[in-house]
């Protein structure tokens, strides 16, 4: 299953890097400085929770456990609403009402599931 959290990390960092350069150099002409402003946002995010996705994948090949899939879980569940949802209102103009929000929910939970995985080992994480 870690491979599954590898593989989903690697291919939100690689969106996310295209994302980027596309933002950098075509999204300028297309929206506006708000716009471009939650874009950024949403890149960003997804950036960083690739790499979370990525060290979700070594730690569970390493020491399994369901909280380090929980957490897994919510950050490929949370990425996907969250920077969907953003990506929607700033690239389409289109909102998706309580979508980001509750896609920002699951990557909070997801730090909160690998900080009791951390910090009580015997809870779940074998």
């Amino acid at each position: 299953m870690h491979r599954i959290w590898l593989a989903l990390g690697a291919l939100a960092g690689l969106a996310a890097v295209g994302l980027a350069a596309w933002a950098a150099h075509g999204a300028p002409g297309r929206l506006d400085p708000a716009r471009l402003t939650a874009l950024a946002n949403g890149i960003q995010q997804q950036g960083w929770h690739a790499l979370a996705l990525l060290a979700v994948g070594l730690w569970a090949e390493r020491r399994s456990g369901v909280l380090v899939h929980l957490a897994g879980g919510a950050f490929a569940l949370g990425l996907l609403l969250f920077c969907g949802g953003v990506y929607a209102a700033a690239i389409g103009g289109i909102s998706l009402g309580a979508v980001a929000p509750s896609g920002g929910m699951l990557l909070m939970a997801g730090w909160a599931l690998l900080f009791v995985a951390a910090a009580w080992p015997g809870r779940g994480n074998t």
